[in-house]
């Protein structure tokens, strides 16, 4: 088997990154010629073109830019493996990189993370908010080790990942202050009301819909969302009647200063924790699980 040089791929890596040989060479501590040369090394090994000329710039090939994207997980991942290592041997904190769809309400994300933060041994949480493929795109790479979405891995997703539900609940209706007269008559008070919901496509959002169908309701709806605090935070000024997890109803209202109008608990809300791994074995991801079942979501 022959093996690829790691030392030719950093600095290709860096040329890469820096956006030349002459910023390489001084991130590297190389002359220039020697760097040109071990970069010319990896290209005779791989068989073709990394760089090509542009004016007086050097830009990446299309095989190039393949190279650089597996470069990036390569020593991302190099850098990730030192730094747990040297977490464990020193008594630092672990690192624990949790990805978070971005439709998912906050306050429940806050729930489930909290007993991992009184783990015997100290975590650090590092928290990435994207969209739910970009995450599992994200959990295949190594780059997060869990994914706190509410919905599962579709079928027939190129990704290897496995579902854990954390539990479900329905949702409560908040409005601020100025709406909280639309608690009178509920759900029949929706309609022609201004109403904040979640991005088409998102669960919550299909079943609102659908609820709303049920009900033959027809609220204005006056904005969607992708992030859900951003919404909240619409809501809590007034500008339209909004849902979130009844699971965390007394922490919305006190967060946010709006008043409860109504609850509807055929719209459900699930929650899971997507692993790599079908047995759940990282302790701060079991610590989260257990608690969700026990408490959150009891």
């Amino acid at each position: 088997m022959e093996w690829l040089n790691y030392h030719h791929l950093l600095y290709f890596w860096v040329a890469a990154r820096e956006g030349g040989l002459a910023p390489a060479s001084k991130v590297l501590r190389l002359a220039r010629p020697t760097l040109s040369g071990q970069i010319h090394a990896l290209e005779d090994r791989l068989g073709e073109k990394l760089f090509q000329r542009s004016g007086r710039k050097l830009v990446l090939t299309d095989v190039g830019r393949v190279v650089c994207r597996y470069a990036d997980e390569i020593f991302t991942l190099g850098r990730e493996m030192v730094e747990t290592v040297e977490g464990r041997t020193t008594g630092s904190r672990a690192r624990l990189d949790v990805g978070v769809v971005d439709v998912v309400a906050k306050l429940v994300v806050r729930e489930l993370l909290e007993p991992a933060l009184r783990m015997p041994e100290p975590v650090r949480l590092v928290c990435h908010e994207d969209t739910h493929e970009r995450l599992l795109s994200r959990l295949a790479a190594h780059e997060v080790d869990l994914v706190i979405s509410d919905a599962p891995v579709p079928p027939g997703s190129g990704v290897r990942a496995f579902n854990h539900l954390l539990g479900e609940c329905g949702v409560t209706f908040f409005a601020h202050s100025r709406l909280a007269h639309l608690r009178r008559g509920f759900p029949g008070s929706l309609n022609d009301q201004p109403l904040l919901v979640p991005m088409e496509g998102a669960p919550l959002r299909r079943a609102l819909d659908a609820w709303l169908d049920s009900h033959a309701l027809r609220p204005r709806i006056v904005g969607e969302f992708e992030d859900s605090a951003l919404l909240k935070v619409f809501g809590a000024d007034g500008v339209g009647v909004f849902v979130a997890p009844t699971a965390v109803e007394k922490k919305v209202g006190a967060q946010y200063h709006v008043a409860v109008i109504g609850r509807a608990d055929e719209i459900r809300e699930r929650f899971y924790v997507i692993t790599a791994e079908r047995r759940i074995r990282n302790p701060a991801v079991l610590a989260i699980s257990d608690a969700a079942r026990a408490s959150v979501f009891r």
